[in-house]
């Protein structure tokens, strides 16, 4: 095709013959369109489809099937599952043991809950779990978080008793806005925890967690209970005649034998048990020595009795009374969030590399489910912590069965095993918190971030930033708020366009992406990439004035036609409410009085909708809206030729005719 200068203009009866015209949609009855919207909003995977034309037994099975997944692949297990379940149960037990001992401790809690939490919630999850790769456990970010909440209004040294039934408390609030979330398909308000924020939030609070394990480390015995690097360094470098060398030596061993046999397993992942082994390898050997040397009486702190026997119930503990209950609220649903957010990134990532699909709100409901449940029998906060499901799809799991094997393996440890941990050294326990927490320190993807987009590296930094150096609640408020200000800035102040015509063809794009696309004589064509609401109404009715001013200085500058036409392409305008027209309205009062023709172009249908409810296309004329750029153009460029010979203006310009 040729280009606009050469476009060989049609007549009067043509352009109105050729010209498609926008379809105003059939009126929908009002309840029509709102189930509609709400099964958009809350139901856009269509989890009912499948009970479509089915019997109701079969509905009863399928909805039996839909809550709890096992179900579902039971019947279809198979001995060669059951021999990769196993493998990979038995090695992420014994990541789990050692790592739920001091992740409790993490959260001030006596170490026995991290066992407690590590055998019902996995139990819990493999029945109404979807993913075959997540292995439920308590994590570091959320033992650091939860207590250090608690402790700011309860002492979990001068109030053990009170701390730990707050965090029985804290939990199960905790599951139940979890799954209520995904009972009422509400799993999109994740969502506002970016990309960015969880990277910034997760390597700030590791920072954290690393800092607080120099108290075990140096062997301190009085540590701040503050979580900022400025509180934990006065608090170290201020006990410089109490640091213990030998619990130092001990610890920076251990950390540089679990650094090293990560590293050697990441080289070569057929090995991936080697690092999978190395935490509890050290708890054993930091136990032999500790238990052969008397290393307890030199400084080297260790558990001491830890309590034999499955979990007692702990539903009676629960902290139902002013002012413990906000607390418990306030807690459970901030480390209910970042619990959840944590265990469906995971279970979606490794749902990706084995190319099956989980159900974000199904999770909600499992996870919730497993805390509530925990809450009642003595746990605390778990999830999908990544590196124990890293570990349980490197070992080959096929199914969430190697859940329940790792909770036959605990349950095992708590009725026989217990009393081995007397000599276990708490700065072993310490490396071995270090060791998984470097990992959460992700430092290319903070580059990368800065590579791809400042403003998501900018609300990464916050993040990181905030609980570093102010508090783990802080960070998280800060990240939230910066990104919640980023959707609010991309609805508000939305992109526009002046688009032109790429040479030789009918194609319209934006002037600044194709340098060599061609403003056309006489028409500005504006693009806006965003709905028109109340929120941004005011500044594209500015920035379209602008665009317009600016043009005619163009004009000005380059002795080209007169500008005549404004057209919008609407195509990608996907809505509008009433403060959206009322700005169109006035846009085409500027027009008008400047001597301009508004023209637009593919409104959606249910921008059109709107628009012929408001009597604004009746306003404008339907001719002057067109299906296509190209054909708006066109009609607009005949107008222009056609009318050419009638028209004196002088060098002002017809908009300054005013």
């Amino acid at each position: 095709m040729g280009n606009v200068e050469d476009y060989a203009y049609p007549s009067a009866m043509n352009v109105e013959e050729s010209a498609h015209r926008v379809a105003v949609p059939p009126p929908q009855p009002f309840f029509k369109s709102l189930k509609y919207s709400l099964k958009e909003t809350f139901f856009p995977d269509d989890p009912l489809r499948r009970f479509k034309n089915q019997p109701a037994s079969k509905k009863f099975v399928l909805g039996l099937q839909y809550f709890f997944p096992i179900f579902e692949w039971a019947p279809n297990y198979t001995f060669q599952f059951l021999k990769s379940d196993l493998i990979a149960g038995i090695t992420i037990a014994s990541l789990a043991i050692p790592q739920g001992i001091s992740y409790a401790k993490l959260a001030n809690l006596p170490p026995i809950l991290g066992l407690y939490s590590s055998f019902i919630p996995p139990l819990i999850y493999a029945m109404m779990g979807s993913s075959r790769d997540l292995a439920v456990g308590t994590v570091a970010v959320g033992s650091l978080l939860m207590g250090s909440m608690l402790a700011n209004e309860v002492n979990p040294n001068q109030n053990p008793k009170l701390f730990l039934h707050l965090a029985f408390t804290a939990t199960f609030f905790a599951g139940i806005l979890q799954a209520a979330l995904g009972l009422f398909r509400l799993g999109f308000i994740v969502d506002f925890l970016s990309h960015a924020t969880i990277v910034g939030f997760m390597g700030g609070a590791a920072t954290v967690v690393c800092l607080q394990q120099l108290k075990s480390i140096l062997g301190l015995e009085h540590f701040t209970h503050a979580a900022d690097l400025v509180s934990v360094m006065r608090s170290v470098f201020t006990q410089i005649h109490e640091w213990r060398w030998e619990s130092a030596v001990l610890g920076c061993c251990f950390i540089f034998f679990l650094l090293i046999t990560r590293y050697f397993s990441k080289k070569q992942p057929k090995y991936f048990w080697v690092s999978a082994m190395a935490p509890l390898t050290s708890v054993i050997l930091g136990s032999l020595l500790v238990y052969f040397t008397h290393a307890e009486n030199h400084g080297v702190q260790v558990i001491g009795n830890l309590k034999k026997g499955l979990n007692p119930l702990s539903l009676t503990d629960l902290v139902f009374v002013s002012p413990y209950m906000n607390t418990a609220i306030k807690t459970g649903l901030v480390v209910g969030i970042i619990a959840l957010a944590e265990g469906i990134a995971v279970g979606r990532s490794f749902a990706m590399f084995k190319n099956y699909h989980i159900d974000g709100n199904k999770e909600m409901i499992a996870i919730g489910t497993m805390n509530i449940v925990g809450s009642f029998t003595s746990c605390y906060l778990t999830t999908g912590p990544f590196s124990r499901s890293a570990v349980n799809y490197n070992a080959g799991c096929k199914t969430a069965a190697s859940n329940i094997v790792m909770s036959i393996a605990v349950m095992l440890t708590l009725l026989f095993l217990t009393p081995l941990f007397y000599y276990t050294p708490l700065v072993v326990l310490s490396a071995i918190i270090v060791s998984a927490m470097l990992g959460l320190i992700d430092y290319q993807a903070a580059i990368h971030l800065w590579k791809i987009d400042k403003f998501d590296f900018v609300v990464c930094m916050s993040a990181y930033i905030g609980v570093v150096f102010g508090s783990v609640e802080i960070g998280l408020v800060i990240a939230v708020a910066i990104s919640v200000l980023r959707i609010l800035l991309f609805v508000a102040r939305p992109r526009t366009f002046v688009l032109g015509n790429i040479p030789n063809s009918v194609v319209y794009r934006n002037v600044e992406q194709y340098p060599n696309a061609k403003h056309v004589p006489g028409i500005l064509i504006l693009e806006i990439d965003a709905p028109f609401y109340f929120a941004n109404s005011n500044y594209l009715r500015e920035r379209i004035t602008r665009w317009i001013d600016e043009e005619e200085d163009r004009i000005k500058a380059t002795g080209e036609t007169c500008l005549q036409y404004v057209i919008m392409d609407m195509s990608v305008v996907g809505n509008i409410d009433t403060s959206g027209i009322s700005m169109l309205e006035e846009v085409k009062k500027v027009a008008d009085r400047r001597g301009l023709q508004l023209v637009l172009v593919n409104p959606g249908s249910e921008v059109m909708k709107k628009l012929n409810k408001a009597n604004f296309q009746k306003d404008i004329g339907q001719k002057w809206i067109y299906l296509t750029v190209e054909e708006a153009v066109g009609a607009c460029n005949f107008m222009l030729h056609s009318c050419k010979t009638n028209l004196n203006k002088d060098g002002s310009g017809g908009w300054n005719n005013v």
